[in-house]
């Protein structure tokens, strides 16, 4: 039975559960790639003639009195139909057939119409944030591509993304890419603040089904629910996976092995640094680029608590990028729900694939748990997704201090050597927040740790222009380099208690 003929998008009432046994139906049966039936006209369009394809506003579709809905043409590298319902109060549903009078089509494709049948690439959901304006309806939440989506907050713009899932990324066989094939749209009543998006997901070895309920505003969040049915064993699984682009800061210059990059901009990234956190300790990984082949690291996690790729510079001076806005850009954490067991036992995975280009994302952070899936045994996820602005926020717990920046050199500022010792590398970091002492005298203590070579001379002081703590540190690796990764790790302590979250890093 074709897709768009699935139980779960007729017009009769569908709920979260009718989904899962749909998934559960499709993981029994050998998998089926959705059909890239698009007209000639359609698929060879370039990116340019692609983005001029535009939804016209006047024929936005309103769900609710609160939400509207507007979907995107098939065309370029979107080839794929994914089918929309929307679900009215009283349970009917009707399908979004596809229109061509909905969009402006752009000078290449001026006067062509396509059939019905064609079908959409995906949606964006608006809302109004202020209440008292519902006419006011602005872009918050997309779908659109395999399984990935962005949520940004009122004010922000978009940057990251997350995935439903990843499968075998930088594992043992291919990278699949699994697709949201149907979504179902709850029409929320008139006073609702939250919208519920029901999706069906399915890929070569496995299928799924997610409830995502949806509560727009200055910080946006979903509650994701999703059951996963394997196909077959999967080597890497990595559960609620995000997306980002890192492709230079003030942590990759100076990184051993990392490209210097030739560019008026300070720093272009969507997030400059992974947050893990775990029972009794949050812990802040920096991105690099530019090494030469692709980094993995591994943070267990026993239990997770949370992790998520943030953006912690917030100024415009970080960037100076009129267009970009990087400074807007959320951040998004993972949280699991209570009783989500899956995320009891594993390691969050951070991949750093080496980019020159600023458009590529190339940063991937997911949750891998210890046991692997098995074909016939689902898995059922449960978690919240927030957005981050600035900090610091009550989603990420104590220690309030965080690390701000890392920055590398030389160590040799009296006495420099041309070209300069790679056996002398100096490293600054500053923390920033709460519970950091205010007298400049105090006595602030160090935990700094080397998986290999060792730190000399670690000392601290206070920043009166930020009111934060700076570390310096130099850093002396073993001659020669041992295989693998050099782990570096610090944080500070005062009267006993520590008042810092760890700082991680690869030498």
């Amino acid at each position: 039975m074709a897709q768009s003929q699935d139980s779960v998008l007729t017009n009769a009432p569908a709920s979260y559960e009718a989904f899962i046994e749909r998934a559960r139906t499709l993981a029994a049966e050998p998998y089926r790639p959705a059909p890239e039936d698009l007209p000639q006209e359609l698929a060879a369009l370039n990116y340019d003639a692609y983005q001029r394809i535009t939804f016209r506003p006047e024929k936005t579709i309103h769900v609710g009195r609160r939400f509207s809905l507007q979907p995107f043409h098939r065309g370029f590298l979107q080839k794929k139909r994914v089918d929309i319902l929307i679900q009215a109060r009283d349970g009917t549903a009707r399908r979004l057939d596809y229109d061509s009078s909905l969009f402006d089509l752009g000078s290449t494709l001026q006067g062509r119409t396509f059939s019905t049948s064609l079908g959409y690439a995906g949606f964006r959901l608006n809302t109004a944030f202020d209440a008292a304006k519902p006419d006011a309806q602005e872009e918050f939440l997309v779908f659109l591509g395999a399984s990935y989506f962005r949520l940004r907050g009122r004010g922000q713009t978009y940057g990251l993304s997350a995935r439903g899932v990843a499968v075998n990324t930088f594992g043992p066989g291919s990278e699949e890419f699994p697709d949201f094939t149907a979504f179902r749209i709850v029409e929320p009543s008139s006073d609702e603040v939250t919208i519920t998006v029901l999706a069906l997901l399915d890929g070569p070895s496995l299928s799924g089904a997610y409830r995502f309920v949806v509560t727009p505003g200055e910080t946006a969040h979903i509650a994701v629910t999703a059951s996963l049915h394997p196909r077959r064993e999967i080597a890497r699984l990595g559960l609620a996976p995000l997306t980002s682009m890192f492709l230079h800061g003030q942590n990759g210059a100076g990184a051993r092995n990392a490209e210097a990059f030739d560019d008026f901009r300070p720093q272009v990234h969507d997030s400059d640094g992974l947050s893990v956190e775990t029972q009794g300790d949050r812990l802040w990984r920096p991105l690099v680029n530019g090494r030469a082949s692709t980094a993995i690291s591994a943070f267990e996690a026993t239990p997770l608590k949370g992790f998520g790729l943030l953006q912690r510079d917030r100024r415009f001076a970080d960037y100076l990028d009129v267009q970009a806005r990087h400074e807007d850009r959320p951040g998004l954490w993972v949280k699991p729900e209570s009783g989500s067991t899956v995320f009891a036992s594993g390691a969050v995975q951070l991949f750093e694939i080496p980019s020159r280009e600023e458009y590529t994302d190339n940063i991937v952070a997911a949750f891998v748990p210890s046991a692997k899936p098995a074909p016939g045994q689902a898995i059922e996820l449960a978690y919240g997704l927030t957005t981050v602005g600035a900090e610091p926020v009550p989603l990420l717990g104590s220690p309030p201090a965080r690390v701000v920046s890392t920055r590398i050199g030389s160590a040799e500022r009296l006495r420099p050597t041309n070209p300069p010792s790679p056996q002398r590398r100096l490293y600054v970091i500053d923390f920033e927040g709460e519970g950091l002492p205010t007298d400049p005298k105090a006595q602030v203590d160090v935990a700094l740790s080397a998986s290999a070579g060792a730190f000399v001379d670690p000392f601290t002081e206070r920043v009166p222009q930020t009111g934060g703590w700076r570390l310096y540190a130099e850093y002396r690796p073993p001659n020669p380099l041992p295989p693998g990764d050099v782990v570096l790790r610090a944080r500070l302590s005062h009267a006993s208690k520590v008042i810092t979250e760890t700082w991680d890093a690869v030498a």
